[in-house]
């Protein structure tokens, strides 16, 4: 059996933009049915898109996970749009990369509070990862829980700030 291995970075080309918005596409309208046609919206432009990618020695990378982070006023931070290629969510570590990739990464950035709004099916795991539920919210008709990540559990890294907006494929 070939190894696989995963890693987690900002999607900072024209190509790992255009997997992530159609892995988005992917989880969020054509099998969550949250959204028509897309999910994108006016946050888009501001944010700053991460991948999982899964490596194999003998298969191209795969995008096979998502998330984005954004600063919605100086110092805090929201993370969105997080979700896992279906045929990659029993590996168990795709969503957990990609949430440390994210707070770590605001961290470095200026974060004092980075929050989320996650699905109810996902607190529990969220709340394994050091987060806690600040309050129960309805977000387009479903239930979700506004939470908080524990700063001190997700250190700053030296991930640079790329300048925005970044490339947004259409």
């Amino acid at each position: 059996m070939k190894k696989r291995t995963y890693s987690f970075q900002l999607a900072l080309s024209t190509s790992d933009i255009t997997d992530y918005f159609d892995l988005r596409q992917q989880i969020f309208c054509e099998e969550q049915g949250l959204f028509q046609n897309h999910d994108r919206d006016s946050i888009d432009p501001t944010s700053y898109p991460i991948v999982a990618i899964a490596h194999t020695p003998d298969h191209p990378d795969q995008i096979v996970g998502v998330v984005r982070i954004y600063e919605q006023q100086p110092r805090l931070w929201y993370g969105g749009r997080l979700g896992v290629h279906p045929d990659f969510r029993r590996v168990g570590r795709i969503g957990k990369g990609l949430i440390q990739k994210a707070v770590t990464t605001a961290n470095t950035w200026g974060c004092d509070r980075f929050l989320a709004t996650v699905q109810l099916q996902n607190v529990r795991f969220f709340t394994r990862l050091h987060w806690q539920s600040l309050e129960e919210i309805e977000v387009l008709g479903h239930p979700h829980h506004l939470m908080e990540a524990d700063l001190e559990h997700y250190p700053a890294t030296d991930q640079p700030r790329p300048s925005l907006p970044l490339e947004q494929v259409a």
